[in-house]
């Protein structure tokens, strides 16, 4: 089993700053891609930012420029560096880890962290 333990949410004013992390641990081959996802109230979970298959990066639309997602390989662990934060980024923020749980076999399997609140007050 693998889990995902994330956190580093809170509440900041318009043009803060936040830190989130997120640790992989358990029994797994390889990480093939890990990053970010957020779910704000009525609304579907959208991708934030993650590396992706190759270690490259990818990031939404909205976090470009203010989002920085960086990793520590030894630890297994991601962050997210959020900075000039809007009313509108206010959610829930999500982990997700999609690994390979053996070296012979190829599938991805999907994890999810617990989730961590982000609340951006104006």
């Amino acid at each position: 089993q693998v889990q995902l333990v994330d956190s580093g949410g809170g509440l900041v004013q318009a043009g803060g700053s936040l830190r989130l992390s997120c640790a992989a641990s358990g029994s797994f081959f390889r990480i093939n891609t890990m990053g970010w996802y957020r779910q704000a109230p009525g609304k579907q979970r959208e991708h934030v930012a993650r590396f992706t298959y190759g270690g490259n990066t990818d990031y939404a639309d909205a976090a470009k420029g203010r989002f920085t997602i960086s990793r520590d390989n030894a630890k297994n662990t991601v962050f997210l560096q959020m900075n000039s934060l809007k009313p509108e980024d206010t959610a829930v923020y999500y982990c997700n880890a999609r690994v390979m749980k053996n070296w012979n076999d190829a599938r991805d399997y999907d994890y999810w962290g617990q989730g961590t609140q982000v609340t951006v007050s104006s």
